[in-house]
């Protein structure tokens, strides 16, 4: 195999959930954070799932998961089909994701499947920009990089 380019990306996580007492008790603390990075223009509020005793109100790491999934393999599709000369003019994905919780508390995604729904201004290419998703798939570095089945449900319009 080959070696790349080394891409290095940095994340803070900070959490903002001490009640006043710490992590005194399981239930004494929000698990209220905010993920930021040098140059980004907002803090994304985060917690933990609901189920978890987290905020609803914020995302959760297993969404984020989730959506980086979909937005990686949204990007590759998007530049795929520029290369192409597939025109897409709409690209939305209702992505969902599967997590087992096991009996010692600890959890594990089983899977993900992604839903594109794209508009392209030519349906006789319909078939090539279904068929770009599997491309997508091989290339993009997040679906490469987990343990668990990432499916594609796609629509073509």
């Amino acid at each position: 195999m080959t070696k790349g380019r080394k891409h290095q990306y940095r994340i803070t996580t900070q959490w903002t959930g001490n009640l006043g007492t710490g992590t005194s008790g399981y239930r004494d603390y929000s698990r209220s954070h905010e993920l930021t990075a040098a140059g980004k223009s907002a803090p994304i509020p985060a917690s933990s799932d609901p189920m978890f005793r987290g905020d609803r109100a914020r995302y959760n790491p297993e969404e984020l998961l989730v959506s980086a999934l979909s937005a990686c393999h949204m990007l590759w599709v998007l530049h795929l089909c520029a290369d192409a000369g597939i025109v897409i003019t709409d690209y939305t994905d209702e992505a969902w994701g599967e997590m087992v919780e096991h009996p010692d508390g600890s959890g594990e995604f089983t899977r993900v499947v992604l839903r594109p729904r794209m508009k392209i201004t030519d349906m006789a290419r319909a078939e090539e920009a279904k068929a770009i998703h599997h491309r997508a798939h091989a290339v993009c570095c997040l679906a490469r990089s987990v343990n668990f089945p990432v499916e594609h449900e796609v629509t073509v319009e």
